[in-house]
């Protein structure tokens, strides 16, 4: 049998393997939604940060997880108390999204929350569009960040608002990429029976083909 050589992959660049990949532009490519995670410490003051990093796990039971910074203040309130709230963003609070990233210690003053009976935080109630109230079940550190992995107790929806979207470093309104022209639907090509199946209509008849 003659001998065919296989084309063997390229070597890695070892001068790019010794350094770390930068996650960033990759992750800045994948739009996702907005979310503040907030949270009270034991003196009852108010604790919160925007995370875009989260995805549920599973459906029963209702869990979802959040992946924080390792430094964070508020991580570790939220894992000493062992609750949060998740506050969905609508496409209107993009100044709540910046306010919270900012690590402003006014924060809490310059946005409008409540505290309902059994929430695990406060509830952002001029800038959610859904609340989710959590209970933390476990939490792993990896690197920088720890993943918060924690049960949903209770979720609150408003069905009058939209989400507000984050990629590629900047914001985007969920309704405005719905709006978005939808591809037209293309029609199915033709295609010639052969002709032992073509149908044929005596005239006052019709025949079937199976």
């Amino acid at each position: 049998m003659p001998h065919r050589s296989v084309p063997h992959p390229a070597a890695p660049d070892e001068s790019a393997g010794s350094r770390p990949a930068d996650l960033r532009p990759f992750m800045a490519a994948f739009p996702t939604g907005v979310s503040v995670v907030t949270t009270l410490d034991s003196d009852s003051v108010p604790h919160g940060l925007t995370c875009t990093s989260l995805a549920s796990v599973a459906l029963a039971p209702a869990t979802l997880v959040v992946c924080i910074r390792a430094a964070s203040p508020t991580l570790a309130v939220l894992l000493a108390e062992g609750h949060f709230a998740l506050n969905l963003l609508h496409e209107r609070a993009r100044g709540a999204s910046d306010l919270f990233a900012s690590g402003a210690p006014d924060r809490f003053d310059r946005v409008e929350w409540r505290l309902p009976l059994g929430a695990g935080g406060p509830h952002l109630t001029s800038d959610a569009h859904a609340v989710a109230d959590c209970a933390v079940v476990r939490a792993v550190g990896f690197g920088d960040h720890t993943a918060v992995f924690a049960e949903v107790r209770r979720v609150t929806v408003r069905d009058d608002r939209d989400p507000l979207l984050y990629g590629l470093r900047r914001y985007a309104p969920w309704s405005a990429a719905a709006a978005a022209p939808q591809p037209a639907a293309q029609p199915a090509p033709h295609r010639e029976l052969p002709a032992a199946l073509r149908p044929t209509t005596p005239e006052g008849g019709t025949r079937v083909v199976r």
